[in-house]
């Protein structure tokens, strides 16, 4: 089966459902394919189904510019941003241009044609697909797989061990004794979410995170919400937020030890007396070298202010068959083993490119403006913001792609990539944390530059005022090959 539209958008998720309703507003006419590997709208919210499943951003940022987000929660449930994703693809007539199931393998540019040819496994079926721009919006992280260290003697353990990319639906842990391995978003969140039920849950931990609490509801923008237009409250809420975001990770780089007090004088206010802040909050790394985790309403410190859950910092021995042994020699008994060890990141969702017949090693591709990449003509790659909300930069993607391609009409041009020789100066990781997930594939992702516009900046102000008055031809190189007439 081939066939051609104007732009093919991988991913129906918060990204994807985005983009599209960017490209039907901002470049009407323009037909496209949405395709989706698996069977349902929502990308991460509807992948991840562990307890408790939250966004780590406020949803006035994570939420779209042009859809006020309406829930009373700033801090949402995986549940209710799914609905979300999904009323705005039904609103907007978005679902009927995704192909779900298609799971994207490769995708090949022909300079001649002036399109890309896309390639899908669908089942057992290979689908071919043309178009003349690919925008890929699946995110950054394997969907087949998390992370999960080699834990020596992990075969031998009797209980159940989860990892929480794949939840099982009918995982019963009443009355268990739970560990969960890992102290990011996804351990902090596990924790207050299971301790109801548990007979006792600990998560631990090599190292720790900074953790900040925040309310779950906004006052502020409550008060907003009541007083103004759902549109113009939104906006207002939204840049008040963003500045925050903003002005912390400005305040954390620039201040490092002085926040670094703010964050442990936060947390010792709310777990009990004495308690070992030196061992299990106090990170080795400084504020925003890796992210923040937010607990909303402190949940987390209240679990362990009532016992029923508790951090321990140490390093795994071995895998036992009722539990796990440390290396200071104590024994942590298990029934279930939860293994929050982080994502597994991939360039461009694993898929295959070449150009002109010549396979393409993402490792040597610079970034430019954040979302195109040095001799890839008519292709960008939605990644969002590591200090902020993800949907903060990834609108600003989708706008921008849509610029680029009226620019291509008005220009009369068949296609346009960022000039081939990428930067000229000493290249730096695309993902500027510390965090394993990402140090694991630094050699495996594009790169970066030190100037603009090689780089990626982490301030959503500066990027918005340039994307007004962006030149679409800086460091540009574009062709006006004729796309070959179809039948």
């Amino acid at each position: 089966m081939t066939d051609h539209v104007d732009v093919i958008i991988v991913g129906a998720g918060l990204s994807g459902v985005g983009a599209a309703y960017r490209l039907q507003t901002e470049c009407p006419g323009k037909t496209y394919a949405i395709l989706e590997s698996r069977e349902a709208i929502g990308g991460t919210w509807d992948l991840f189904r562990y307890p408790g499943i939250r966004s780590d951003s406020d949803m006035y940022t994570l939420s779209w510019p042009f859809r006020p987000w309406k829930n009373p929660k700033s801090i949402a449930d995986g549940d209710d941003i799914r609905t979300y994703i999904r009323e705005a693809a039904d609103e907007y007539g978005i679902e009927k241009n995704i192909q779900f199931g298609h799971r994207v393998v490769s995708a090949a540019w022909s300079t001649d044609e002036a399109h890309w040819t896309v390639t899908s496994q669908v089942g057992a079926v290979t689908v071919t697909q043309t178009a003349s721009f690919l925008y890929l919006c699946s995110g950054y992280y394997n969907y087949d797989k998390g992370y999960q260290p080699d834990f020596p003697g992990l075969d031998t353990f009797k209980g159940k061990v989860i990892h929480p990319q794949f939840w099982p639906e009918d995982l019963d842990y009443d009355g268990k004794e739970v560990v969960v391995i890992g102290s990011g978003a996804t351990a902090v969140t596990l924790m207050p979410s299971m301790a109801d039920k548990v007979k006792h849950i600990t998560m631990l931990q090599r190292s720790p995170s900074y953790i900040i609490a925040l309310p779950d509801k906004d006052k502020i923008a409550d008060a907003m919400r009541k007083v103004l237009p759902d549109g113009f409250a939104h906006r207002a809420i939204r840049r008040k937020n963003a500045a925050f975001s903003v002005g912390m990770y400005l305040y954390c780089q620039r201040f490092p030890n002085a926040s670094r007090k703010m964050l442990t004088k936060q947390a010792a206010k709310k777990l009990p007396d004495g308690y070992d802040l030196g061992t299990h909050f106090n990170p080795r790394y400084d504020p925003w070298d890796q992210r923040l985790c937010i607990v909303p309403n402190g949940d987390l410190f209240r679990t362990i202010r009532s016992g029923k859950a508790s951090i321990v910092t140490d390093h795994i021995k071995a895998i036992t068959p009722t539990g796990i042994d440390l290396e200071s020699g104590e024994h942590l008994d298990a029934d279930i083993i939860v293994t929050a060890t982080g994502l597994e990141v991939v360039a461009f969702g694993q898929l295959k490119l070449s150009v002109d017949g010549v396979a393409i090693d993402p490792h040597e591709l610079y970034v430019y403006k954040g979302l195109m990449f040095s001799g890839l003509p008519n292709l960008a790659w939605c990644v969002g913001y590591t200090n902020a909300s993800w949907t903060l930069r990834a609108d600003l993607s989708s706008q921008y792609v849509c610029k680029l391609i009226n620019h291509l009409d008005a220009k009369g041009y068949a296609y346009g990539m960022p000039d081939p020789k990428g930067a000229g100066d000493a290249p730096r990781p695309i993902l500027d944390l510390t965090s394993g997930y990402v140090q694991r594939v630094v050699g495996e992702l594009p790169q970066q530059g030190l100037t603009s516009p090689w780089t990626i900046r982490q301030n959503w102000f500066l990027d918005s005022r340039d994307m007004k008055r962006t030149d679409l031809e800086q460091d540009m190189v574009f062709g006006k090959t004729k796309v070959a007439a179809r039948v």
